[in-house]
């Protein structure tokens, strides 16, 4: 049993539990010249990981690792300060563990220390650095190129076919009641290539006016002369200017006779050697337009079911063709490039902690 001059004073006497995998932490404050008197034990006879008094924050004054019990362990207070008294479990299961904590003052005048400690919050302020650009100015920067534009489009509408055809009665001596005819689309141009083109010329419709005998004909005529703006919109096109309307506006304005012999037609080609029938019909006369079929050529085909007469069929058609002309416009584009320099900048970072100091 060691003995001082001084008669211990108690500073803590308390019994406290350790959880599974945890810390727990004192702190007290001893005056310089202060001798520590440890003791501990765990209730249970367990061993606890680890034990440790340290002037705070972290200077170690003792350790002792799977402690069981420590009896009087003393320790010299170098300077007044807080001391931390570590109680460290790594096992599963809990430790109860009874501490006493005393301590024995250098002299008279140090016996009535306050060990009990205040905790207060402090504020560091570290700083961080760091290099980034930072734009000074701009520089413009010219380059001269050149952009393809479309200059020009133009709509032109022109006869495609323009034929009477004669179509035989069945009591036709030596002749066939079935008449026939080929159309050919105009082909599309592209120059100089159609990958590329500055130059282009498609077909994007075409319409028909067919119609039996001079009544037909009269009709056709009378719209041709009731056409008023439809002629300015797609050009000067003698005795097509209706037809060149319907094939721009896809708006017809022939009306059929009411009375008069009749043809049958059928407009067709081919597609993968199968029959494509674009149009057809039982008719004194009959207009349409077409935007699908802008390609290659078709079959017309005139059936007359007329047992004694045979009939003359006019058969008039007008083709829309647009042509396109680009050309390369040269530009200068303008580019701005920001001019930088390298600059150090410090942020501050303020952190705040509990830290434990003396009671006055």
């Amino acid at each position: 049993m060691v003995v001082y001059a001084q008669e211990p004073v108690d500073v803590s006497e308390q019994t406290i539990k350790v959880g599974g995998f945890a810390e727990e932490q004192l702190f007290y404050g001893f005056s310089e010249g202060d001798k520590i008197i440890f003791n501990y034990k765990e209730l249970g006879g367990k061993e606890l990981k680890e034990i440790e008094i340290a002037e705070y924050p972290s200077n170690s004054k003792f350790s002792d690792y799977k402690s069981k019990q420590i009896e009087n362990k003393s320790i010299t207070v170098g300077k007044t300060g807080v001391y931390v008294f570590r109680f460290k479990n790594t096992a599963m299961a809990a430790r109860v563990c009874k501490i006493k904590i005393q301590r024995i003052p250098k002299n008279d005048a140090a016996r009535n220390f306050n060990s009990a400690v205040t905790w207060v919050t402090k504020q560091d302020t570290t700083w961080h650095s760091y290099t980034k650009d930072v734009v000074i100015g701009y520089d413009t920067l010219y380059t001269q190129k050149v952009r393809k534009e479309l200059v020009k489009v133009d709509t032109v509408a022109k006869p495609l076919f323009d034929k009477i055809l004669r179509v035989h009665s069945e009591t036709a001596a030596g002749k066939t009641q079935h008449t026939y005819a080929t159309v050919e689309l105009p082909r599309n141009s592209y120059a100089p290539n159609q990958v590329n083109p500055y130059q282009t010329t498609e077909v994007v419709a075409w319409s028909y006016w067919l119609g039996v005998g001079q009544k037909s004909t009269e009709e056709y005529e009378k719209a041709n002369r009731l056409l008023r703006s439809g002629l300015q919109a797609v050009g000067s096109l003698t005795g097509y200017g209706a037809l060149a309307s319907l094939a721009v506006t896809g708006i017809s304005l022939f009306t059929p006779p009411s009375m008069g012999d009749n043809v049958h037609f059928k407009f067709s080609g081919l597609r993968d050697r199968q029959e494509v029938v674009i149009d057809q019909g039982n008719v004194v006369s009959a207009s349409g337009r077409n935007e699908k079929v802008r390609q290659g050529a078709f079959s017309v085909h005139l059936f007359n079911d007329n047992f004694r007469e045979g009939i003359d069929v006019s058969l008039k058609m007008v083709v829309v063709q647009v042509s396109k002309t680009w050309q390369d416009i040269p530009y200068r584009e303008q580019t701005i490039s920001p001019r930088t320099v390298k600059k150090i900048f410090k942020d501050p970072i303020i952190s705040a902690k509990k830290i434990p100091l003396l009671s006055e």
